[in-house]
């Protein structure tokens, strides 16, 4: 059998019939640019460090995003101080680059120490930021 494709530009609207049964995807359409309902570029993503990170790592972590982004979130009077420790304090940190930075896979690297989430690890008055 024939996989058919008929493109209705009218309405906006895909119809692709597969292999002769009765399922029709339909796709919507938005100036004739297929549009996913919620893209990878649209999800929310976060980084922050593996569970089974070194303290010396996180120190370093902390250490190197903190000297090209503003770290005072984690300093005390900050939003995300408490509570203080490691894990806590380089999460927000590593975030916070990864976030300036673009949201590149790369910028959550952080000699493999780093992992994305779709998670939003904010809690209380400590907002990770997110951009999109």
């Amino acid at each position: 059998m024939l996989i058919t494709q008929l493109l209705f530009m009218a309405n906006s609207v895909i119809f692709l019939p597969l292999l002769g049964s009765s399922l029709i995807i339909l796709l919507f359409v938005s100036g004739g640019i297929l549009k996913p309902a919620m893209g990878a570029s649209e999800q929310g993503t976060w980084c922050i460090p593996r569970p089974s990170t070194s303290e010396q790592t996180l120190v370093d972590n902390i250490n190197f995003v903190c000297t090209v982004v503003d770290c005072s979130l984690i300093q005390e009077g900050g939003a995300c101080f408490y509570p203080s420790n490691l894990l806590n304090h380089a999460s927000v940190a590593m975030n916070l680059y990864y976030q300036k930075q673009g949201r590149h896979s790369w910028n959550c690297d952080f000699k493999k120490s780093g992992v994305i989430v779709v998670t939003d690890p904010s809690y209380g008055k400590c907002k990770f930021e997110f951009s999109y």
